[in-house]
């Protein structure tokens, strides 16, 4: 999606016009169903663009969305991206099959600082082919754990593999989204991927400068604060 940052930030100055750039996310080991179940009811109520969950919360999180136009991403391979492409592609056919719209996968980051870009390209293509023409996939790079030259270059496998979106952090690693890997992460894919801030992104301010660098989606479970009255 296409956006142009300065005018839309001018035009939509308010937390609540934000919302549907968020994908509200719980992905805790201890998420209870009833967790997933008012991430659900806050999605439709504060108009967040979707919900993202770990797979055993994908079929309840969609039956709860049904009919409302909300996503509802499952992430795979999380949050090492240690696993095999086999799995991580039988993982996300089964995501789609229980009713993810969306699959955020997290790259082979081993793969990556080997610089074996095969394995890698192979490790997304797979998803990407599971996925089909039901779901997008988002690629998590984990920009916390690579140089430069290796946001760029996941970035380029990300986009050549099929991946709809790039994404900068699991929220399990040493740090997550910055404005400047933001911005160097659209301007590897341009315009014809869209690229997510995710980790550490909490506040209207925080997400304005991460649309204004280039992000069209934002991933956090923090944004409610920002809508509720007296939680700011």
């Amino acid at each position: 999606m296409k956006y142009p940052k300065e005018e839309l930030i001018k035009e939509e100055l308010n937390p609540a016009a934000m919302a549907k750039y968020i994908d509200h996310t719980v992905l805790y080991a201890d998420t209870r169903r009833e967790k997933v179940r008012q991430l659900c009811e806050e999605a439709k109520q504060y108009g967040f663009f979707g919900v993202c969950v770990n797979p055993i919360h994908v079929s309840y999180a969609a039956e709860m969305l049904k009919g409302t136009g909300h996503a509802v991403a499952c992430v795979i391979g999380f949050p090492l991206g240690a696993t095999t492409p086999a799995v991580k592609a039988f993982e996300a056919a089964e995501a789609v099959k229980n009713g993810a719209t969306e699959l955020d996968m997290v790259i082979n980051i081993g793969a990556v600082k080997d610089a074996d870009w095969e394995l890698v390209e192979n490790d997304i293509h797979g998803v990407v082919n599971a996925a089909g023409p039901n779901a997008l996939v988002k690629v998590i790079i984990e920009t916390c754990l690579l140089t430069d030259d290796e946001k760029i270059k996941a970035c380029e496998i990300s986009k050549k593999a099929g991946a709809a979106f790039v994404k900068t952090s699991s929220g399990f690693s040493s740090g997550g989204a910055t404005a400047e890997d933001v911005a160097l992460m659209k301007k590897t894919v341009g315009d014809s991927m869209g690229v997510k801030a995710s980790t550490g992104v909490r506040t209207f301010e925080q997400v304005v400068a991460m649309i204004n660098a280039g992000a069209s989606r934002i991933g956090t479970g923090s944004y409610v604060k920002q809508l509720t009255p007296g939680e700011r």
